[in-house]
């Protein structure tokens, strides 16, 4: 089975009041869809931090995302994963002002996730139409899929 990281968006979008604003409405929707479908047959799991950020605001929704969340397997914030997001932030590839999203990312990619869940793709997508993005090479972190979920990577 593919594995997915979901970052606290998801849980977020199932549980909040229905949004006013049309397109917070759909993509509100779309989640509840896709979870209520079997969250498209992946192993899911998450992070401490994702736990964290779900505990805050109102305490009644709070509750509600925290239930959510119990159903998902939490993967532990490593040395390995302290040290990628320190990297993904300092070479600029995550901006300093959504810091959670490299310990997001990170998590993901040193315990060997197939997918990361996000809405927010535009992070990554800030170019001009028509423009061809460069791949970062990034030597520190690894080539190739990790081959396991003890964070060991595939130097091959």
């Amino acid at each position: 089975m593919a594995t997915a990281y979901i970052e606290t968006t998801i849980p977020s979008y199932y549980t909040s009041r229905p949004a006013r604003d049309v397109v917070q409405l759909t993509r509100q929707s779309h989640t509840k869809i896709w979870w209520d479908g079997g969250c498209s047959g992946f192993e899911l799991f998450t992070s401490q931090e994702t736990v964290k950020e779900a505990s805050r605001g109102d305490i009644d929704v709070a509750a509600k995302r925290l239930e959510l969340l119990s159903k998902v397997s939490v993967l532990e914030i490593t040395p390995r994963v302290e040290e990628l997001t320190k990297r993904l932030l300092a070479v600029g590839l995550v901006p300093a002002s959504v810091a959670s999203d490299a310990i997001h990312i990170a998590t993901a990619s040193v315990h060997g996730m197939d997918f990361l869940v996000t809405p927010w793709l535009g992070l990554s997508a800030r170019r001009p139409l028509g423009t061809r993005r460069r791949r970062p090479t990034l030597p520190w972190a690894g080539r190739g899929r990790p081959r396991g979920r003890d964070g060991t990577m595939n130097n091959a």
